[in-house]
C-alpha cells in the first residue's frame, strides 16, 4: 500500500512512510545476496535513502507515539538517518546490508501494529 498521497503531518502518514521505506529496503536486499550487494553502487544507494526515509519519517513522529512505543529503537533508527547525511563520506556499507536484511525486518512486524493502531484510533 503507497501511503504517498495522505498528509504529511500526522503519525499515521509518518508511519506509512516508515512501513513503505522499511519493505522496499527489505525487499531489495531480499534479491540479492551479501557479495552482490557490496558490489551495487545502485543498490546500496536505493538501501541507503529507505533507511534514510525510515530515520527522517521516525523523527517527525510525534512524541507521544515515540513514548506509547518505548520498545522501538527510535534514537538508533534517527541517529543512523542522521549518520547517513551527514557522514555521508563514511558510510559502512556492512552496517547498511545488516540494517537492511537484519534489523528492518525484525521492526516491520511493530511498525505495521503501531499503525494499525493508529487505524483504529482514527475510527
Amino acid at each position: 500500500m503507497r501511503w504517498l498521497s495522505m498528509r504529511l503531518d500526522d503519525d499515521k502518514s509518518r508511519m506509512g512512510h516508515i512501513i513503505d521505506a522499511a519493505e522496499e529496503a527489505v525487499g531489495y536486499v531480499t534479491e540479492v545476496g551479501h557479495e552482490d550487494f557490496l558490489h551495487n553502487r545502485v543498490l546500496q544507494h536505493a538501501v541507503i535513502r529507505c533507511i534514510e526515509i525510515v530515520g527522517e519519517a521516525s523523527a517527525r513522529l510525534s512524541v507521544a507515539l515515540k513514548n506509547e512505543n518505548a520498545a522501538i529503537p527510535w534514537i538508533d533508527i534517527i541517529g543512523m538517518r542522521n549518520r547517513i547525511v551527514h557522514a555521508y563520506f563514511d558510510i559502512d556499507i556492512d552496517i547498511v546490508w545488516s540494517t537492511a536484511s537484519e534489523d528492518l525486518p525484525a521492526l516491520l512486524s511493530d511498525f505495521r501494529e503501531i499503525a494499525e493502531g493508529l487505524e483504529i484510533k482514527k475510527h
